[in-house]
């Protein structure tokens, strides 16, 4: 090789040397650290949704809906019976009729032309000092005569509300004021469900004869009562229009109104107000469970009742489970203080009406 050409390898290779070197140099300036390993983000957890805070027994008994509907021999429930926890809650205080710290029926002047019925036909009542009363009231009576026969001939003084379409009634009626027992109509009314109230039952689509023209009817069906309590009714006695007018009825005769509300939306506390009606509501009802310990248990929550406001109604039915537990404790209650009177008597020792 001559010496130009060794000379112009020389260079070349010098010149590749030096590139490759700044190459190395560049790469070693320039280059990005390799990022560090990132932890592999865990997928998000499924939403848990909130528990609810355990509740007491005593917490679960309280949120246990008051019934208010009544049990019909041979029919449905207006309302069905809510699921129950035990220990049963005391049911909220209905409006009670509170009697004065005497416990001493005030007298009622009699209008012009003698006593109204409700006066006139009701059972004489003995109070003594500041004992706390309980009215029991039978409804349902007359249909089945073995039964009504049976609550008959229970310890008086009792009231017993008869339906006006039972047979005999005259007879059946005598046979229980003679027995010193007080005697109410027990009026069908439309329910709110698709319970059957009975023949000639007060219907809210009737025309206002209509409704006068059955009421009278019921209430000539018998004689020697006080008043008027409703069977069923929970749609009927929520309606003020088709009311009004049966209680003005009632009242024309002189009659007390006896509620067994059996709906929360029931407006005859206010018409008899306002229209100066002798009135009392019922505060507890018996045998909505048809057990003699469920009806020994409602007789206790009476008894609590009466104490805690003076004066205490109860309304029950001619079940077997009711008249066995009434039969033991009829005799027992008085000796724990409490005085038994018929409903006339809670009505005349709390009434504004003229």
């Amino acid at each position: 090789m001559n010496k130009i050409n060794k000379k112009t390898v020389l260079v070349a290779v010098g010149i590749a040397a030096t590139f490759g070197m700044g190459m190395l140099v560049a790469t070693l300036t320039v280059a990005p650290h390799p990022p560090a390993p990132v932890a592999p983000t865990p997928p998000p957890a499924a939403a848990t949704p909130p528990v609810a805070p355990t509740a007491a027994p005593e917490q679960l008994a309280q949120v246990i809906p008051v019934v208010t509907s009544e049990p019909e021999p041979g029919v449905p429930f207006e309302e069905p019976d809510p699921p129950r926890t035990e220990p049963l809650a005391p049911e909220p205080p209905a409006p009670v009729a509170v009697l004065p710290p005497a416990l001493v029926a005030p007298p009622v002047a009699p209008p012009p032309g003698g006593a109204p019925a409700w006066v006139k036909n009701a059972i004489p009542a003995r109070l003594h000092g500041d004992q706390p009363v309980i009215a029991i009231v039978i409804d349902d009576l007359g249909l089945d005569r073995k039964r009504s026969a049976r609550t008959v001939k229970l310890p008086a003084p009792l009231t017993l509300a008869w339906l006006p379409y039972a047979q005999d009634l005259r007879g059946q009626t005598h046979a229980a004021h003679e027995a010193g027992h007080e005697l109410l109509l027990h009026m069908p009314m439309e329910p709110s469900g698709h319970a059957d109230p009975g023949p000639d039952a007060l219907l809210v689509h009737l025309s206002g004869g209509e409704i006068q023209r059955r009421f009278a009817q019921a209430l000539a069906s018998f004689d020697g009562y006080v008043g008027v309590n409703n069977h069923m009714g929970s749609r009927f006695t929520a309606d003020r229009a088709v009311l009004a007018p049966v209680l003005a009825e009632a009242r024309r005769r002189g009659l007390l109104w006896l509620d067994s509300r059996t709906t929360p939306s029931n407006v005859a506390a206010s018409l008899a107000g306002e229209m100066k009606i002798p009135y009392a509501g019922r505060d507890i009802f018996l045998d909505n469970v048809e057990t003699l310990a469920a009806v020994r248990a409602q007789l206790a929550k009476t008894e609590e009742t009466a104490r805690h406001h003076g004066a205490a109604i109860a309304i029950g039915h001619p079940h077997d489970a009711t008249l066995e537990a009434l039969a033991s404790w009829l005799p027992e209650v008085q000796k724990r203080g409490f005085v038994l009177v018929p409903v006339s008597a809670v009505v005349r020792a709390r009434c504004a009406c003229g």
